[in-house]
């Protein structure tokens, strides 16, 4: 996707076929059940169906021609996976122009294969890119406790602790930090969240670098290359070209 795209441009005419916009968006936003690839661009499309814009309706033509440009591929889940949870949480701070909100994206894996992801634009403004990083920690967190009771219920015992990884050095001192400042009340019951799961053992945070951060493709337009490189990782795969050199290990 074409990282310069502006989806907020107030200069683009507005789109005269609302319906047909809606509808597009809809089945788009119903394919992203299994294909986290467009998750974070149909979820921007997705904040213009009360008024589209032709740039909004361009964009949308673009997704139908990236998945057209590979029909088959989809997510492999290996026969040999491990029972073993980790996640990645990121946060593109203030990255929309018009609200200053940031966008959270994580995912889930069940040793190599990718089991569960979001991209959310957050419902609140965030004054620092730590707060921003810490929201989408929690709600891996959340994510993270309910994979536990569904495996728990279906008699599955998961090993612990869940390694979470965050690029955000501030956001995994936060979450070590017993003291609460001044700076952090409006996110107190996040940092209880995390804390608390810290300290029973449920998840252990890990430092990633930026590079490595595989949630980055839920959160933000990337590079040609880079976004190859990412969902590579995610273990997505065209079946008809399986290289399997980029899955996780």
């Amino acid at each position: 996707f074409d990282c310069s795209l502006k989806l907020h441009d107030s200069d683009s005419p507005p789109y005269e076929d609302e319906t047909t916009y809606r509808r597009l968006v809809g089945r788009l936003l119903y394919l992203t059940t299994t294909r986290p690839d467009i998750a974070f661009i149909v979820q921007q499309l997705s904040q213009f169906i009360s008024q589209p814009l032709q740039v909004h309706h361009s964009a949308a033509i673009r997704v139908l021609k990236y998945l057209k440009s590979a029909p088959a591929k989809g997510l492999f889940y290996s026969s040999s996976s491990t029972l073993k949870l980790s996640g990645f949480a990121d946060s593109d701070w203030a990255s929309c122009p018009a609200t200053r909100r940031s966008v959270t994206g994580y995912c889930v894996f069940l040793g190599t294969s990718m089991l569960s992801w979001k991209s959310k634009k957050h419902s609140t403004v965030s004054r620092s890119s730590s707060e921003a990083e810490y929201r989408a920690l929690a709600s891996l967190t959340c994510e993270l406790q309910w994979l536990q009771y569904l495996f728990k219920d279906l008699h599955i015992s998961l090993d612990q602790p869940i390694s979470v990884y965050c690029d955000n050095k501030s956001a995994i001192y936060l979450a070590h930090n017993p003291i609460f400042h001044e700076r952090t009340k409006h996110i107190e019951i996040d940092c209880h969240v995390i804390r608390e799961k810290i300290q029973t053992g449920l998840i252990h945070l890990l430092p990633v670098s930026s590079a490595a951060q595989l949630a980055d493709v839920l959160t933000k337009p990337l590079p040609a290359p880079s976004f190859n490189s990412l969902i590579s990782k995610l273990g997505l795969l065209d079946i008809h070209s399986p290289a399997c050199g980029g899955l996780l290990h």
